[in-house]
């Protein structure tokens, strides 16, 4: 629902369909729990993609051009695109990038980074230096390795204007978070 809500917010500020947006936003996951399965094995946007091929139709839709932008959307949601021909071609994939994307910043986003780490049994808080060194689904996989090797990119990537504007502060709420987080693990916050 955050994402479907940034989306509805992005597509009212930048145009766009907002139909296709909508669908996108509310699938753009679906893929999710097979890649949480193999750890990171499956590309979930790509399987998420021809999932939404097969799922539509089966709702009943049948306007197949409005099926391949949703599937364009949900396949090109993805910050670490792993095939060719994922990059956001269209104003409404543009769009549903910026809505996740929104979503895995800020406070959210570091609540959901905490989330995940404690799923995979990593630990609470390491050092940059362990954290970058790292692999996924590991005991360093922490939330601050998250930050570091992610979300303090992400609002350089924002695609819509809005979106770069609502990046800019979620980006300085996290700044300060892990700011004052090593602070407070390296025992320097008692000024």
């Amino acid at each position: 629902m955050r994402v479907l809500n940034n989306a509805r917010h992005l597509v009212e500020a930048e145009s766009g369909d907002a139909g296709v947006v909508e669908f996108a936003a509310v699938l753009h996951d679906i893929g999710r729990p097979v890649e949480l399965a193999d750890t990171g094995k499956t590309c979930h946007a790509e399987r998420g993609g021809d999932m939404v091929l097969r799922l539509l139709p089966e709702l009943g839709l049948t306007d197949g051009t409005f099926i391949e932008q949703v599937a364009h959307c949900v396949r090109a949601h993805r910050y670490r695109r792993r095939s060719e021909g994922t990059f956001p071609a269209t104003l409404e994939a543009r769009i549903v990038f910026d809505a996740d994307k929104l979503d895995c910043i800020g406070a959210i986003g570091i609540g959901r980074s905490f989330h995940f780490a404690g799923r995979t049994g990593a630990r609470v808080h390491n050092t940059a230096e362990e954290a970058v060194s790292s692999a996924s689904y590991s005991r360093e996989d922490t939330a601050y390795r998250e930050y570091l090797v992610k979300l303090e990119h992400v609002h350089e990537r924002m695609m819509t204007g809005e979106g770069k504007r609502m990046a800019a502060g979620r980006h300085d709420f996290m700044v300060a978070f892990f700011g004052q987080l090593n602070q407070e693990v390296q025992g320097r916050d008692y000024a």
